[in-house]
């Protein structure tokens, strides 16, 4: 490392700002903001046209009226690094810098827009209940968000003291496992503190944020990785797990060992946006039997030669995975339809062939002709 570099890395370890995050590459960031006079903060919480950003000189509250465009996913959130005023009242967020990642979905409106939950995040923690059965279609999609975000998704089975079998416990792990390939999963237990040392560790550098339903626990886990009651908590219902929204907000919160972490409200819809990319890497199993299709364009449905369909008649290949995962790419096609021309194109021609295709095969049945 050069005289320059080292000077460099050791201002901005000794940076206020250091413990959220701040480090070199954010610094050259936002040199030209610092020329206009403004300092770099990190939101921390955001609500109704306001946000508070914890900047050098402790934490401020400033209007984000210059950082609200037309666009929901462009709008200023939880984690992004902000361009913050110095002086007047009120104090104006006039930019914030560009993502490194940011965990988006889309909402569950009739428009079905999409929302950014949290900005600049290193690892998603998946947060899910064994308080009730596990939904292995929905860690699918959660995962399938994660990746697409850039951020490092990890499972955590929060209420492990719930599971007192151990050979259960493990059967459980096993299960989630086999649907969320190279992604770390572990049992938590706040009760009883198992798997919380570990997950400390994985949180202790960077940002994660906690993601899940609502009635997963991820404000007592939040709590339990600060160390202090810094989130309000209520029970989830005995009949079905659930619970209200305990957090209402999206909080970015210090942890004593390092790192800093994201609390979300408990999610009700987890609709993909975008996210053919993190698809694939959720079932990255199919993908790798796809590339051995006879057909490039291989829908894996009834086509000679398709590796996709022998796994399934062999039983190496699930069909829940194979449908949740023709589910997902549909879903995802409609979201990108929405709003790309060309995309619209290709579904419809795909609706008119395969209409064509099914009344050519009723033709046929009937001992008729094709119209």
């Amino acid at each position: 490392m050069s005289l320059a570099s080292f000077q460099a890395h050791n201002s901005t370890s000794a940076h206020p700002l250091a413990p959220y995050g701040w480090d070199e590459e954010w610094e050259a960031a936002f040199a030209p903001y610092a020329d206009q006079g403004l300092v770099p903060g990190r939101v921390v919480r955001v609500d109704r046209g306001q946000c508070d950003v914890v900047t050098a000189d402790g934490l401020v509250r400033a209007d984000t009226a210059f950082v609200t465009p037309h666009d929901p996913l462009r709008v200023i959130c939880t984690g992004d690094w902000a361009a913050v005023e110095t002086d007047g009242t009120p104090r104006y967020v006039r930019a914030y810098l560009p993502r490194r990642t940011e965990f988006s979905r889309s909402t569950s409106s009739q428009r079905s827009e999409g929302q950014v939950l949290a900005a600049n995040v290193d690892h998603a923690i998946i947060t899910v209940s064994l308080a009730v059965e596990l939904d292995l279609g929905r860690i699918e999609r959660f995962l399938a968000l994660a990746w697409e975000s850039g951020a490092e998704p990890v499972v955590v089975l929060n209420k492990a003291d719930l599971v007192p079998d151990p050979v259960g416990l493990s059967y459980l792990v096993q299960d989630v496992e086999s649907v969320a390939p190279g992604v770390q999963v572990l049992p938590v237990s706040s009760q009883t503190g198992e798997g919380v040392e570990v997950l400390k560790a994985v949180v202790g550098g960077g940002t994660s944020v906690l993601l899940g339903v609502s009635g997963a626990g991820k404000s007592t886990l939040a709590n339990t990785l600060t160390g202090e009651d810094s989130m309000e908590v209520q029970a989830a219902r005995d009949v079905d797990g659930k619970g209200r929204h305990t957090t209402t907000t999206r909080n970015l919160l210090l942890l004593p060992a390092g790192g800093a972490l994201i609390d979300t409200p408990g999610l009700r819809g987890v609709g993909l946006w975008d996210a053919e990319g993190g698809v694939g890497q959720v079932f990255s199993e199919i993908e790798e039997l796809a590339r051995d299709c006879r057909f490039h364009d291989c829908a894996h449905e009834s086509e000679p030669g398709c590796a996709v369909i022998a796994a399934i008649d062999d039983g190496s290949l699930p069909v829940r995975r194979l449908e949740s995962y023709r589910k997902l790419l549909r879903e995802n096609q409609r979201i990108v339809a929405k709003t790309d021309a060309r995309v619209r194109a290709e579904m419809l021609k795909d609706w008119k062939r395969k209409g064509a295709e099914g009344r050519a095969a009723m033709a046929v049945k009937r001992g008729g002709r094709v119209r």
